[in-house]
């Protein structure tokens, strides 16, 4: 029993950073089911650990939370993408397809959706954050891209990229925060909604 028990004491002592990783994959997962009210306390019983260990590698629960921003938004963003927009040695319904098939599987997760939902309701600067650099980073200069490509009587407005970029994350939506039936296979919904976007501006394939 002894022997047991210390085998089972030298198999929890973790390396610090494997440590950290193990608390931020279970506050992921921890937050995806219940929300960002849940306390930390309650989140350290989930992981196995005490609450006095979990405050060793995180002085706060804002700071668990700036963590879980990290793993659940910003690591899951690819540095490609803003070059992949501006590529114009490919088509730009090319690029947008590209573009969204791999954004959205990036972010059609349950752990993602459900965190991104949780924090607009209860207010929380990460989704601005989040939503900012979306804007910046990724829509604006896609924006530009249609705008060179659209007539000039035919100029989008940022608000109708965000319509289409909006519609396309609801599918994600409606799967992992309703439950509702979607596609299997969501890149023919997106592939019909990118055509009628550029339809709209008189941008052809």
């Amino acid at each position: 029993m002894a022997d047991g028990m210390a085998l089972t004491a030298r198999r929890k002592r973790l390396p610090p950073e494997a440590r950290r990783e193990q608390i931020v994959d279970a506050a992921v997962c921890y937050f995806a089911e219940v929300g960002l009210a849940g306390t930390t306390r309650d989140l350290a019983k989930r992981a196995g650990i005490t609450q006095a260990l979990l405050y060793q590698y995180f002085g706060s629960k804002a700071e668990l939370l700036e963590a879980v921003f990290a793993r659940v938004y910003l690591d899951r963003m690819s540095p490609r993408w803003p070059g992949l927009i501006t590529d114009r040695s490919r088509s730009l319904r090319e690029r947008m397809l590209t573009f969204y098939a791999e954004y959205t599987g990036a972010i059609f997760s349950y752990e993602w959706l459900r965190i991104f939902m949780a924090a607009g309701l209860a207010g929380e600067a990460l989704n601005r954050r989040y939503l900012d650099h979306v804007r910046d980073v990724l829509l604006a200069p896609l924006l530009e891209e249609i705008r060179f490509a659209a007539r000039p009587d035919a100029q989008p407005e940022m608000e109708d990229l965000w319509n289409l970029h909006g519609g396309i994350i609801y599918l994600g939506i409606r799967r992992h925060i309703y439950h509702l039936p979607t596609p299997d296979d969501v890149m023919p919904v997106i592939e019909r909604a990118v055509d009628r976007f550029l339809a709209g501006f008189a941008i052809g394939h």
